[in-house]
């Protein structure tokens, strides 16, 4: 079975349980915990972030090289058109959704990370209470010196959320003047994937798709979530999600203790 490294709320991970889910490929989830647990990812793929696939012998990491390993290995339902046009659109949209809805959400997250109960309700489900009650403590100052550290000044942050609101404005007129249900063509491609799946962070599906805390589902980024303006595009996704993206399996054991079909966790040495 194909193994997914990831984690639960992570949008490029959600990205290519899209991409699963839509082809019909059976693939196991393996939780992967922040911090000193990302060395065994680094061991098996060469580098700590997710998601990462392994399929028998072969690894691929990045969430655009799976998704393009996955549509050429397992050519059923294609993401990738064929039409020289629509495919060259189709890479053009997923890049483009890649850097400013994947990448600007992230930065605009950052914010959203001030309050300790999202801080501790987005961690990984079995993440030992002792690593919950340390990030849950963990003061605003600190979040805003972390920011800085990695580039994310108080300006940057709000030319991530100006970049955001235009794109989402720009999807909502294509979705507008799209007599298809989808951006390109009359079926789901690797754009509709990557954009639907990005947006994760904006605004979290109500569905039962995600192994998340019941209070997160359909919560936020404040000025996102719950502007009326984006909801042509929400519309739009949670139809998606209804269509094609699978119900997550509840961990429910059988008599033997057996659990086949859910998360596995890479332990935290």
């Amino acid at each position: 079975m194909l193994e997914l490294y990831q984690f639960e709320l992570s949008h490029f991970s959600e990205k290519v349980r899209l991409v699963l889910d839509y082809k019909g490929l059976a693939y196991r989830k393996i939780e992967v915990m922040p911090g000193m647990g990302q060395l065994d990812l680094f061991r098996m793929s060469g580098q700590r972030q997710v998601p990462v696939l392994k399929d028998g012998n072969k690894i691929v990491a990045d969430s655009t090289a799976i998704a393009l390993y996955l549509d050429k290995t397992y050519p059923d339902r294609p993401i990738i058109p064929t039409n020289p046009q629509q495919k060259a659109t189709c890479l053009l949209l997923e890049q483009w959704a890649d850097d400013s809805i994947g990448v600007k959400g992230r930065s605009i997250l950052l914010e959203s990370l001030k309050s300790s109960s999202l801080r501790t309700s987005i961690l990984p489900a079995g993440t030992p209470d002792i690593f919950k009650n340390l990030v849950g403590s963990i003061p605003t100052e600190a979040i805003d010196l972390l920011g800085l550290g990695v580039g994310l000044t108080p300006d940057s942050i709000k030319a991530a959320k100006a970049e955001m609101h235009r794109s989402l404005e720009s999807i909502c007129m294509l979705l507008a003047q799209n007599s298809c249900a989808y951006l390109i063509g009359d079926t789901p491609t690797l754009a509709d994937l990557t954009v639907a799946g990005l947006s994760l962070l904006l605004k979290i599906p109500t569905g039962p798709y995600l192994n998340v805390p019941f209070n997160l589902k359909g919560k936020g980024i404040p000025g996102f979530a719950d502007n009326p303006d984006y909801d042509i595009f929400f519309t739009w996704r949670d139809k998606l999600y209804a269509d094609f993206r699978n119900p997550h399996i509840p961990d429910i054991r059988n008599n033997s203790g057996a659990a086949p079909t859910t998360p596995t966790t890479i332990a935290i040495d």
